[in-house]
This record gives structure tokens, C-alpha cells and sequence, in this order.
């Protein structure tokens, strides 16, 4: 852990467009501040087994889960930043447990800044799966930068709707008209 006197610029990753997008925010508020990044990759531990202890996922599974975060993590780092890194000091971490609670937990001094992606996301899911921006907002102790998806997400999402059910499409909607024909 750095020195209390350090920025740190916390970000949380899945490996979503959208989180690899706040992940380059990220860097690009650390390379400003001079701060460190750390990239979070929270992970909920599978369904537990009964046990004679009661409900308790089992130890190998759990750490075949931690090893696969881990991975995961490391992943979408590559993806993001290449080979080079992120061009600013990085901590890679991976911590069990709700992604808004263990955001909100590492990033707990008044001093740092929690970066989280938000995602263009429907009623039905909003009902089934909480926000982790909005947790993270309501429940940070530092300043919370949101950042939203890349418009392209939102064009590739309309085109996987329309092929869904079978629309016609036009590939030039997907570049919002930019793309030029041959």
C-alpha cells in the first residue's frame, strides 16, 4: 500500500467495454494527478454447499474462483493498455465480495478517486441487478467519476437487437452514417 500522502485512482474492471473505458479515464486522471492506479476486479464467491458447518463454499473452489478473477483482471489490462502499460504506477487487485461494497472499501480516504463505469441498461435489468455507479455514489467517502459507455457500444447493442430478431440493417448505422461506401 502506498504512503497516505500518494493520489490513488481507484477503478473498477470487468473486462466490459464500458470498464475498460472508465479504465483509460482512469489512467488518463492518474497521469494528471500524478497518482497511482489501482484496478479492481470484485467478485461475488459462487453458491455455497451444505456442509456440516452449515452453508460454506468449499476451499478449492473458492480459490479456482479467485485464480480465474485473477486472470481476469490481468486480461482486461491487457486489452486495455497493450503490452506498455498504462504509462503511470499500477496496482492490480482482486478482492471478494460485492463490486460496489469492495470498491467502496479500497477506495476509503477522503484523497482518492473512485472511477466506475455506468452502462446503458434497461428496466428489467435495473430491477434485477443494483448499479454498482449508484452504490458507488451513494456510499463513497471520495469523489466518485462516472463514466459512461463508448457510443459504439450503444450502436453494436441496436445492431445485435436488430439481427435478433431478424430486422434488416444497415452497416452504415453502426459509425452513425461516417462510414463511406466504395
Amino acid at each position: 500500500m502506498p504512503p497516505s500522502g500518494d493520489r490513488r485512482v481507484v477503478v473498477g474492471v470487468t473486462g466490459s467495454l464500458g470498464s475498460l473505458a472508465a479504465l483509460h479515464r482512469a489512467a488518463a486522471e492518474a497521469r494528471r494527478t500524478g497518482g497511482q492506479l489501482w484496478a479492481v476486479l470484485a467478485w461475488d464467491p459462487p453458491p455455497a454447499e451444505f456442509t456440516q458447518h452449515g452453508y460454506l463454499p468449499s476451499v478449492p473452489l473458492l480459490e479456482a474462483c479467485r485464480r480465474a478473477a485473477g486472470l481476469e483482471l490481468a486480461s482486461a489490462l491487457r486489452t486495455a493498455f497493450g503490452n506498455a502499460g498504462p504509462g503511470v504506477p499500477m496496482d492490480g487487485l482482486v478482492s471478494r465480495g460485492a463490486p460496489g461494497r469492495a470498491l467502496v472499501e479500497i477506495a476509503s480516504r477522503e484523497d482518492d478517486l473512485l472511477v466506475v463505469g455506468t452502462g446503458h441498461r434497461g428496466r428489467l435489468h435495473r430491477a434485477l441487478f443494483p448499479s454498482v455507479a449508484r452504490y458507488c455514489v451513494a456510499h463513497a467517502a471520495c469523489p466518485v467519476l462516472t463514466v459512461p459507455p463508448p457510443s459504439m457500444l450503444r450502436e453494436l447493442e441496436a445492431a445485435s437487437r436488430r439481427n435478433a430478431l431478424r430486422l434488416p440493417l444497415d452497416a452504415r448505422e453502426l459509425d452513425g452514417g461516417r462510414i463511406s461506401e466504395m
